[in-house]
C-alpha cells in the first residue's frame, strides 16, 4: 500500500496539530497502521499504532493522553491528532503500514510500507 503523509507544520509550545495519511493501492482496512517520529541525530522512535478496526491503539509513554491515532476506512485513511505539542516533539513523522498479524506492533520492524514524513516543528 502506498501511503502519503501530511498535515505537518510549525507550531508554538502547547499547540496542536492533525497529520494526515492518505492510503491507496490495496484496501487500508487489511492493514494494522502506525506513525514513527524522528528527529534529527536521534534513532528512528514509535509514537503510536492502531488495528485494522481502530477498536485497538498503542502509545508511547512520551506522547500518551497528549496525541490521539484513529483511521477512516471509508476514506482509506489514517489520522494522528497531536495536542499539547512540546519542542521534544520535533521531528519527521512517518505514517505506516503492516500486516493484521502485527497487532499493534511498537517495532518499526514488520510494518512494510512507510511515507514520505511530514515535518512537525514545535517552537518553544
Amino acid at each position: 500500500v502506498q501511503l502519503q503523509a501530511s498535515g505537518g507544520g510549525l507550531v508554538q509550545t502547547g499547540g496542536s496539530l492533525r497529520l494526515s495519511c492518505a492510503a491507496s493501492g490495496r484496501t487500508f482496512s487489511r492493514y494494522t497502521g502506525g506513525w514513527f517520529r524522528q528527529a534529527p541525530g536521534k534513532d528512528r522512535e514509535f509514537v503510536a499504532s492502531i488495528s485494522l478496526s481502530g477498536a485497538s491503539t498503542n502509545y508511547a509513554d512520551s506522547v500518551k493522553g497528549r496525541f490521539a491515532v484513529s483511521r477512516d476506512n471509508r476514506k482509506n485513511t489514517m489520522y494522528l491528532q497531536m495536542n499539547s505539542l512540546k519542542p521534544e516533539d520535533t521531528a519527521v513523522y512517518y505514517c505506516v503500514a503492516g500486516p493484521a498479524s502485527l497487532g499493534c506492533s511498537t517495532s518499526p520492524f514488520g510494518y512494510d510500507d512507510w511515507g514520505q514524513g511530514t515535518q512537525v516543528t514545535v517552537s518553544s
